[in-house]
């Protein structure tokens, strides 16, 4: 090898590791504009139609990102029930449930209610796969956790019922991803992630807009340019964009430094909600969300399996 291959290998390095910084911080933006997006949308179209226009924006890219990489898009047939599963505890109806909570909370909130994702997933784990908690990660889940019931205390929707409501469904929302994500692992786990995506994406859409149609009886006449051009980001480029980005970083970044989007995401949330609705960020709120942020993170990171790692 050359002096000059060697340099030019050098600037190599660091200029993949830069491409893969800024999509990491891509992610987590689209990631984190996701929720107002989602505010805007439901602001002028009812959550189920909302739901499936979404769907039906991002499925026809779906399926030409499927066919550019030769990927099928139909289940093996050994997963059809799989398939339900996840087309109904993925897409439907956890989306609907944002959709619906979305009315009501504010658009950061609803990201850090959504970021407790990793920790069901933790649980579920355990209760599944049998894998193993330590006690540092029990101690982030309490962090966490009660550091949500301080936000949530402090936000006042204890004193709404609506509100609480709409926590609860975006909560429910997220135990049902961590549920689809540990079954997949499972049962699931020779099944690509494109496949796994594309047509229960298509499906899903289909079967929330036509029951949006008959139970919200939509006018889509009156749908602000707002809540369309809010439908066609959450379509183009938070489904299809984040996805692609999201799973191009999967071959390049390890499982743990990835799973660091969902916290780092709800910062991106709360800064672009309050600005967009025009709220105060209290210093109460800066507090519990740094701790829920820290709790969470350290169930990603258990103290007792990194000094195991050392030793």
């Amino acid at each position: 090898m050359s002096i000059s291959d060697v340099s030019e290998e050098g600037r190599r390095i660091p200029v993949a590791g830069l491409v893969t910084a800024l999509l990491f911080l891509v992610v987590c933006l689209s990631w984190g504009t996701t929720w107002l997006g989602i505010k805007i949308a439901v602001e002028s179209v009812p959550p189920l139609t909302a739901a499936g226009l979404r769907f039906l924006i991002a499925f026809p890219l779906f399926l030409l990102f499927a066919a550019a990489r030769r990927a099928p898009i139909f289940f093996p047939r050994r997963h059809r029930a799989f398939f339900v599963f996840v087309a109904l505890g993925y897409f439907s109806v956890p989306y609907y449930l944002l959709n619906y909570g979305e009315q009501y909370v504010a658009s950061g909130l609803t990201a850090l209610l959504f970021s407790t994702m990793p920790v069901f997933i933790l649980i579920f784990s355990a209760l599944f796969l049998k894998e193993r908690i330590f006690l540092s990660q029990i101690a982030g889940i309490a962090v966490g956790f009660g550091s949500l019931f301080m936000i949530i205390k402090s936000q006042g929707l204890h004193l709404d019922y609506s509100e609480l409501l709409g926590a609860v469904a975006v909560l429910a929302a997220a135990v049902m991803h961590a549920l689809v994500y540990v079954i997949t692992k499972q049962r699931g786990a020779d099944i690509g992630v494109i496949t796994f995506n594309t047509l229960p994406i298509g499906i899903a859409g289909l079967g929330l807009f036509v029951t949006g149609l008959l139970v919200e009886h939509p006018d889509l006449s009156l749908v602000t340019a707002n809540s369309w051009a809010a439908l066609a980001y959450l379509g183009l480029a938070a489904s299809v964009g984040g996805f692609i980005v999201y799973f191009f970083l999967l071959k390049r970044l390890s499982p743990i430094v990835l799973s660091f989007v969902f916290i780092i995401f709800p910062v991106f949330a709360i800064v672009i909600g309050t600005w967009y609705e025009g709220a105060v960020v209290s210093l109460d709120l800066v507090g519990f969300t740094t701790l829920l942020l820290v709790g969470f993170a350290i169930t990603k990171l258990p103290v007792e399996k990194l000094l195991g790692r050392k030793t």
